[in-house]
């Protein structure tokens, strides 16, 4: 079984997210999901839901197999108790291939990175969590 590891915050779910699970799935056999922490979340502005309600809502979606909540400290911990031939990057995650790359062969722990397509949308959709946010906030103002 080909394993395949995707990570993210999945704050207000959209089918950005959607796309991007449905393309790492297509990268192996079972999908594993590693949920970020709201308190490791320091990129951008932290999730509205919380981990938990995070977790389900991502492990009830078709091509997840495993979601789980990331470790407090180490982002690889999971990785290692995982074990996957694959890490599917989102298209627009800010994290480095090449660092991850190094830190999983400093681990030995051997898979490949790589990197979801990017999902074309129509003219109506929204695409990231910040987005519904705004759109909330301006249908209500």
């Amino acid at each position: 079984m080909k394993r395949v590891v995707a990570q993210g915050t999945f704050d207000l779910l959209h089918p950005g997210h959607v796309h991007y699970l449905t393309e790492a799935k297509a990268m192996g056999d079972e999908l594993y999901v590693i949920v970020a922490r709201s308190a490791n979340v320091t990129h951008k502005q932290g999730p509205v839901i919380g981990d938990s309600q995070r977790v389900e809502m991502v492990a009830s979606l078709k091509p997840v197999d495993n979601a789980r909540l990331g470790h407090p400290e180490d982002i690889f911990v999971p990785i290692e108790d995982i074990e996957p031939d694959v890490i599917a990057l989102g298209h627009d995650q800010h994290h480095d291939e090449d660092a991850i790359a190094e830190e999983l062969g400093r681990r030995g722990i051997d898979c490949r990175v790589c990197r979801a397509s990017p999902y074309e949308p129509d003219e109506e959709m929204v695409l990231s969590s910040r987005q519904i946010a705004d759109r909330i906030v301006s249908s209500r103002s």
